[in-house]
């Protein structure tokens, strides 16, 4: 496929891009990622297929139906894992805490608290690191922390070991 002329690959790419995002949308969620890994596919052929068409449209369903497998693998395992309660905390007998009711409510924060949240606590990052992780400031990224922290604290019916109540 090298040896074709850059505006030859643009024709195909133009002509054959949308036709094939519409078929491949029929199996996966994201057909323009088995679009594009068709094409790459096809650049490496070390010469144009017979049958351009039927060969792109081949190797499109193809990759759909693999993404679409690896979709529900990656659904199945992570509903696994949530229903499971593992993925937050490991269950400590006499620490009074239900690991799977905590690891639900943290699943339940917002995108952002929780995002902070896990980046903190189970990543070991610095309000700094998370700061650049996020593209937030130092101080948003503590105050979201913070939120989340007392959000689960009421929620969870537990009072921070500093309160003076």
């Amino acid at each position: 496929m090298t040896g074709w002329n850059p505006h030859t690959w643009t024709e195909v790419i133009r002509r054959y891009s949308g036709p094939l995002t519409l078929f491949a949308a029929q199996w996966c969620l994201d057909p323009e990622d088995s679009v594009q890994e068709a094409f790459v596919e096809l650049f490496r052929q070390p010469a144009p297929p017979d049958r351009l068409s039927a060969w792109l449209f081949t190797v499109v369903k193809h990759k759909s139906i693999n993404q679409r497998r690896a979709e529900k693998r990656r659904r199945d395992h992570e509903s696994r894992r949530a229903a499971d309660g593992e993925f937050w905390f490991q269950e400590s007998h006499g620490t009074g805490l239900d690991a799977r009711e905590a690891g639900r409510l943290i699943a339940a924060l917002d995108a952002e608290q929780r995002e902070v949240l896990v980046a903190r606590l189970w990543g070991g990052l610095a309000f700094e690191e998370v700061a650049q992780l996020t593209g937030l400031s130092k101080s948003t990224c503590h105050r979201r922390y913070q939120d989340a922290l007392e959000t689960l604290r009421r929620q969870m019916g537990a009072s921070c070991p500093n309160d003076s109540k």
